[in-house]
């Protein structure tokens, strides 16, 4: 594990999206999964002028590693739409280069990836409670590979406000994710993190023991695992710490 704090968001969105391209400039076929949120906008930002428009980026296939559908028929998911908004339509992004995942084909997803070549390196936030990509607290097991999980009731109502205007009956009661296991088998995994409200649970996914009610702490025993965060977000973890995973 290696750990990156710069001061400032903007100066981790930069290091975020230059880790990134280093990837997407290796010849031959380069396999990504990328985040939606709110945390890597800024990342896209910088990210989109390095890539638009240059040819030399063909090579470089797109995969959501989680997706929330709408409720109903004929509309993409949550993950897919922000993609788009954020990255894939500004960036020109060519539709064969984007490969989704969707409650249609999870089944099948780790089957595509490993035919594909597996996943070089996959972005990712980190949530208030310790998720990654799909996996809640008490929603999937460490052995879990690509599955569905159902969500609360207490669920509903926050992506309702945070996608639907607050309109439950447009969520639909499941998404689709890869689990523990299918993070942990790609090659290269960064982790963005960015403010004080993050401090205390980076803090537990780097400093804490592995517990199954803190799913990032899964993340530490990666072999490959970079955690690019701002000053706000590191301000929990201890100067050894810091010291160690430089």
């Amino acid at each position: 594990m290696k750990i990156i704090k710069t001061k400032t968001y903007d100066e981790m969105s930069e290091l975020a999206a230059v880790y990134l391209l280093s990837h997407m400039t290796k010849e031959g076929r380069v396999n990504v999964s990328i985040t939606a949120g709110t945390t890597p906008v800024k990342m896209y930002e910088k990210l989109v002028p390095m890539v638009k428009g240059k040819q030399n980026y063909s090579n470089v296939h797109y995969y959501n590693f989680d997706e929330i559908p709408f409720q109903g028929k004929g509309k993409e998911g949550i993950t897919i739409t922000n993609l788009r908004k954020y990255y894939f339509t500004p960036a020109e992004i060519e539709e064969v280069q984007i490969h989704k995942l969707t409650p249609e084909n999870y089944e099948s997803h780790d089957q595509r990836l490993k035919k594909d070549g597996g996943l070089d390196v996959l972005v990712m936030g980190l949530g208030y409670d310790g998720h990654f990509c799909g996996n809640l607290p008490g929603k999937t097991a460490w052995e879990d590979q690509t599955v569905k999980t159902p969500f609360l009731d207490e669920e509903l109502q926050k992506i309702a406000d945070l996608e639907f205007g607050g309109d439950v009956s447009l969520v639909p009661s499941y998404a689709v994710t890869m689990g523990p296991r299918s993070v942990m088998n790609v090659k290269e995994l960064i982790m963005i993190v960015n403010g004080k409200h993050k401090a205390d649970i980076l803090k537990q996914t780097v400093e804490g023991k592995v517990d199954s009610n803190i799913p990032s702490t899964i993340l530490k025993l990666h072999p490959n695992l970079t955690i690019i965060t701002d000053e706000d977000a590191a301000s929990c973890l201890s100067e050894e710490t810091l010291e160690k995973y430089r």
